[in-house]
């Protein structure tokens, strides 16, 4: 006869195997980075070393994100059109979900990934606004009748792109609205935010940003659900929107912003300055500059650490990811042989510029 343990033992026992199934929980916890030019490495929390790498196949990894239950791990992969479904206990692709053409910035909610792509990037660095390639650029797109970019949404449980939202030109950064049902996009090309209903895609607003400056890159609700913030990236401006999605107030900001956060209670606001090379401090309420972290060169996305006291931040161009002391933003460490990091997210959860708790 086969004796069942009392269900709170077995209850107890699957609890200690998802912790020892899963290596982000232990302790500080790990962080993940997209390398452009490599994998996706992993970093602990507890010692700010490199541990590991996570063979995604190469593909120019960017975007990325943690399922709630740190099972597993998705990484949009720019060469391959796909998004890459890691399974965190073993550290390998256990699935590959067909995207389209240039997928970049990724957000996980549930049991779903949201997935904004580009079939009309013409790839790396954008002309300058203004410039003869920006203009001959626009009027390619238009004789060739190029595609806007599109958000895909992905059931994670089913292993497929269920719906599309269509964005702007170069959609890049994602948010959800405070009631969850609805989505902000930041479109690079047509120097716009748009906001869509998730259910039926439908585009309920758009805000232009060009009175502002042009490419909108980094977007995120406040935590309170209030307001919202976007950077503008050839602009060196901050704009804030409120719970309507109307434009209130805009301030300037250091040289080249792109990924934005706030930290947990939402009284300070974190911006990433990619040329400026450092992570320039707000006061959330005032928008109010008040400090500027000196980090690395290109650095778009940040994160906190799970317990509030470390910023590591994503330094493309200087090919390292930087730590710093979240209360005075002095570096604690510079952890090089990235291969071009772009992108950042914590296991547990943080807040940051890709993330949220």
């Amino acid at each position: 006869m086969k004796l069942k343990s009392p269900r709170p033992a077995r209850l107890l026992l699957a609890a200690l195997g998802l912790i020892l199934a899963l290596p982000a929980l232990a302790a500080g916890g790990l962080a993940y980075v997209s390398n452009q030019k490599g994998n996706v490495t992993t970093i602990s929390l507890d010692s700010f070393e490199t541990v590991g790498e996570i063979d995604v196949g190469g593909a120019s990894p960017r975007g990325l994100g943690v399922t709630a239950d740190g099972r597993l791990l998705v990484v949009a992969s720019r060469d391959k059109g796909d998004l890459a479904v890691v399974e965190l206990a073993t550290g390998k692709v256990v699935r590959r979900i067909a995207i389209g053409k240039n997928p970049e910035f990724v957000r996980v909610r549930g049991d779903q990934a949201f997935v904004s792509f580009e079939p009309a990037s013409a790839g790396g660095p954008p002309p300058k606004p203004g410039s003869k390639e920006a203009m001959e650029l626009q009027q390619k797109r238009a004789d060739d009748k190029e595609e806007p970019a599109r958000i895909a949404i992905v059931d994670l449980k089913a292993g497929r792109k269920i719906a599309e939202i269509t964005g702007g030109m170069e959609t890049e950064g994602i948010e959800f609205s405070a009631d969850g049902n609805k989505i902000i996009v930041t479109n690079e090309s047509d120097n716009n935010l748009t906001v869509h209903d998730i259910a039926s895609g439908r585009l309920l607003k758009t805000i232009d940003t060009k009175p502002y400056g042009t490419r909108p890159r980094g977007i995120k609700m406040a935590p309170d659900g209030k307001s919202y913030v976007a950077t503008i990236e050839f602009g060196n401006k901050l704009v804030l929107l409120d719970a309507g999605f109307d434009v209130v107030k805009v301030v300037a900001t250091g040289d080249t912003p792109y990924g934005v956060a706030f930290g947990r209670d939402g009284s300070r606001l974190y911006v990433a300055l990619a040329k400026g090379k450092a992570l320039q401090v707000f006061d959330a309420a005032s928008l109010v500059s008040i400090a500027e972290y000196p980090i690395g060169d290109r650095c778009w996305h940040f994160t906190f650490t799970p317990d509030d006291r470390h910023i590591l931040a994503a330094c493309g161009r200087s090919d390292e990811v930087v730590v710093l002391d979240a209360a005075s933003g002095k570096i604690v460490k510079r952890i090089a042989d990235k291969q071009m990091p772009w992108g950042i997210v914590t296991y547990p959860k943080s807040f940051g510029s890709l993330d949220t708790p």
